[in-house]
């Protein structure tokens, strides 16, 4: 079909590396839409109107035998000294069927455990001597184990294939390794000598002749693309094709820098965005293009085989060199300097502006010039001498870049410009000048093989380096415009969790790092990974590693860390949701007063937090034996150093489920008096009356004697001590402060105030004057007008005092000293 170069496995193909004809890991999520649409436009042009018929699904006993059958071939294809298979596509095919028998066993399993809950319905079989069960029980029972027996057989042939599969995988990978260290240690003669290029001239022309064949082969294929009805497909392909090259291009890079304007704000992520949105046109528009071609001459099915094989590489080649140049475009920007992302000056992005073009069209050229060859099978001197070339070509621009980046830099060294270069920038530029001399030095020595490895790894190197720093600067900008405490988003999240200003700061630096180690982690491991295999090796490799390695009876799996991680971050943020709606909308609405809705929200948080440990303990898969030797080790720290703590934990727990003391009451404990503003775990906040704070631990609340002024909602009690002489109208003074303190709006009718005569003693008569009020904290308040009214009244009608009254504000039954709250 015309869609098949666009299949599954031509997408996992371009993970890899260039010199196998394939793309890197971090162009693969730009180039997945190009083959989308690709592969939807190729099977839009299916004519027929009927779909071809589903194949019948097959058995899982079938499924294991063509599995068992292909692994077979593979092992077959491997020991047969003759076979021409390479040894990556063997080992695709056991990875394959390594993965499809994982799944065929996760598949049975489900099945097995319905059974067995068939089996617990009908029971145990009788015993020995018991009476028979019912015939259709034991029809019933026999079917079902036979079932049972026959699922359970195919579920260990499945685990076994998976097993003999992954070994199999692992052998390929080390025959890999030795054959690629081989192929770099081989050595020809020297291009120097004459007998370096005896043995091309002397292949040549049979070269020539099978090269000629295949562009007998092309010519014919594009003669009869060029017939009815494959004219008008081709036509349109090509004008849809030149459209894209042309005004396409231009149209779509407009409009997303549009976009980026209007949408995203000002600022370092909107830089960002358009130097992505200029690599992103550059390969969408090229690769789209190159799939369109493809696609106007293989219209129906028109090419064969190897011609079909060499055009789906020649597309892949060309996005990989659109990807190049896109990129390096968008890093230069010289028409706009003001979207730079590296700290290049104008100079040295004009004089570096034609490297990328010249890097991609090499990319391009030798590529293909190496399909051809694979095609038509041309000769091994050939082969060699091309290489050679490719090597000489790629290092040399790689230099000249180096040269002229040097050269700019000493321009600017020279008008007094000082340029300061980070570690890394300078670590690579030394590495590329060494790449350079060993891939030069390689070729005149006849090591043609490391020559060219070497040339095509810092063109691999660059292409990584660049996405990824491209990348840094866009996830960067990214994070820190989300989670920037000034901006929309970060005020609306600051809104919905209660976040101060410098957490969700710290949280953007945070997630910023982390970024940036996960994609130099990745960039590593596609740089270093050896000869092609993709990233998912190397994961794979590490997630063995790790499955091994354990902490006591506690494996350690990255992925059971990362979900874990992720369940204590989610569970934390839903309790503080939680707590959220239940502090501001729920329990206001309630009866309770505020110290009891206090001490729920605080009870739940304790309790969240213990059922979040306990789920990111189960994501963990940690159980009572992993965990034995941490709960010994925190007894032995309790029993020496954590008593207190744990002490004043439970004193806490009391204090929020007794409540003897609750957040708003006025307590006295020792020379410490003053409100409760906050119990916590260790420790309870007093806040005195100039508004400093005392931490108390809870032991303290519960083992000494603490005088709670307002329990149980006690009433304050004003009392004004009046001296007066023997002389005064003992009834004049009564009925007028009594006047006063029934006036008064804070004192309560009942209690009724009262007015007593206490004492006459020296000469003098006093009066005890006695008030309610709701609160010991209005009594201070209320004395002060009190006073104020009874001096004035007294002084109006003449009633003279003798010395100063005594003051004192007390609760009913209980006299204490007056504070202001």
């Amino acid at each position: 079909m015309p869609g098949k170069a666009t299949t599954p496995n031509a997408i996992d193909r371009l993970s890899n590396r260039f010199d196998h004809g394939r793309m890197p890991t971090l162009c693969r999520s730009l180039l997945l839409v190009l083959l989308c649409l690709g592969n939807f436009a190729a099977h839009a042009q299916n004519s027929s109107p009927l779909p071809a018929p589903a194949a019948s699904a097959a058995t899982p006993a079938q499924a294991l035998d063509q599995l068992g059958g292909r692994l077979d071939s593979v092992k077959a294809a491997l020991k047969d000294k003759q076979a021409t298979v390479p040894l990556a596509d063997l080992r695709n095919t056991a990875l394959g069927v390594q993965d499809q028998a994982r799944q065929l066993a996760g598949s049975l399993t489900p099945q097995m455990a319905a059974l067995q809950a068939q089996l617990a319905v009908l029971g145990p079989p009788p015993a020995k001597g018991a009476p028979p069960e019912a015939a259709e029980v034991a029809s019933q029972r026999r079917q079902l184990d036979k079932a049972q027996a026959n699922l359970d057989a195919q579920i260990k042939q499945a685990q076994l294939l998976n097993q003999n599969a992954l070994q199999l995988a692992a052998q390929l990978t080390g025959l890999r390794n030795d054959e690629f260290q081989a192929r770099l240690a081989s050595r020809t003669a020297t291009p120097f000598s004459a007998a370096f290029w005896a043995d091309p001239a002397r292949t040549f022309p049979d070269d020539l002749a099978r090269l000629k064949r295949l562009g007998a082969r092309a010519a014919a294929a594009g003669s009869e693309a060029w017939q009815s009805p494959n004219r008008r497909p081709l036509l349109l392909c090509l004008i849809g094709a030149a459209l894209l090259l042309g005004v396409g291009r231009w149209l779509l890079e407009r409009l997303l820098l549009q976009l980026a304007t209007r949408r995203v704000p000002d600022g370092h992520l909107r830089r960002s965005a358009m130097a992505t949105a200029v690599a992103l046109t550059a390969v969408f528009t090229t690769g789209l293009a190159a799939q369109l071609v493809y696609l106007g001459l293989n219209w129906n099915d028109i090419l064969d085989t190897d011609l079909d094989t060499l055009a789906s590489s020649a597309v892949r080649l060309v996005c990989f060199a659109a990807f190049v140049t896109g990129l390096g475009r968008a890093l230069l920007s010289v028409r706009r300097p003001s979207w730079r992302l590296p700290p290049l000056s104008d100079l040295a992005a004009q004089r570096l502006r034609r490297i990328p073009w010249l890097l991609g069209a090499a990319a391009l050229l030798f590529g293909l010039i190496e399909r051809i060859s694979r095609t038509i099978g041309s000769s091994l001197p050939a082969t060699v001498a091309t290489r050679g070339l490719m090597a000489l070509v790629v290092s040399g621009l790689i230099g000249v870049a180096w040269l002229r980046l040097r050269g700019a830099r000493r321009q600017r060294a020279a008008d007094g410009e000082v340029e300061h270069r980070p570690l890394w920038v300078g670590l690579l530029g030394a590495a590329a000048v060494l790449g350079v001399l060993a891939s030069w030095l390689g070729v005149a020595l006849g090591y043609i093989a490391l020559a060219f490895f070497v040339a095509v790894q810092m063109l691999w190197i660059g292409v990584i380096v660049a996405s990824a720093y491209l990348l840094f600067h866009l996830l960067n900008d990214l994070i820190h415009t989300l989670l920037s405490s000034h901006g929309r988003g970060g005020r609306r999240l600051q809104a919905t969790f209660q976040l101060a200003p410098h957490t969700l700061d710290q949280a953007a630096t945070l997630f910023a790092g982390l970024t940036r180690i996960l994609l130099t982690l990745l960039a590593l491991a596609t740089v270093l990974t050896p000869f092609g295999a993709g990233p998912g090796d190397l994961l794979a490799s590490a997630s063995r590693t790790f499955s091994s390695l354990k902490l006591g009876d506690l494996p350690i799996d990255p992925g059971s860390i990362f979900t874990a991680a992720a369940v204590m971050v989610i569970g934390i943020l839903l309790l503080r949701m939680l707590k959220r709606w239940l502090r501001e909308q729920l329990l206001p609405k309630s009866t309770m007063e505020a110290g009891m809705q206090d001490s729920i929200v605080t009870l739940l948080g304790y309790l969240g937090g213990l059922l979040v440990l306990v789920l990111t303990l189960a994501a963990l898969h940690v159980n009572l034996t992993s965990i034995t030797w941490i709960v010994s080790a925190l007894s032995v720290g309790i029993g020496f150093g954590l008593q207190a703590i744990v002490q004043n934990f439970i004193s806490g727990l009391i204090l929020l489920v007794e409540r003897p003391v609750k957040v708003g009451d006025w307590v006295s404990l020792g020379t410490v008096e003053g409100d409760i503003r906050r119990i916590n775990v260790r420790a309870t906040e007093i806040q005195l009356w100039d508004r400093s704070t005392v931490i108390v631990p809870n032991s303290q609340l519960i083992t000494e004697n603490v005088r709670n002024v307002t329990q149980a909602n006690a009433l304050g009690r004003v009392q004004v001590k009046l001296p007066m002489p023997l002389d005064t109208d003992a009834g004049k003074v009564h009925t007028l402060v009594l006047d006063v303190l029934n006036a008064h709006p804070g004192t309560l009718a009942a209690p009724a105030p009262y007015v007593q005569l206490a004492n006459l003693d020296d000469g003098a008569m006093t009066f005890n004057c006695v008030a309610y009020v709701n609160s010991p904290r209005d009594a201070s308040g209320v004395k002060s007008d009190l006073l104020f009214e009874i001096l004035e009244r007294l002084r109006a009608a003449r009633l003279p005092l003798i010395r100063a009254q005594l003051v004192r504000t007390l609760p009913p039954l209980a006299e204490h000293d007056e504070r202001t709250g």
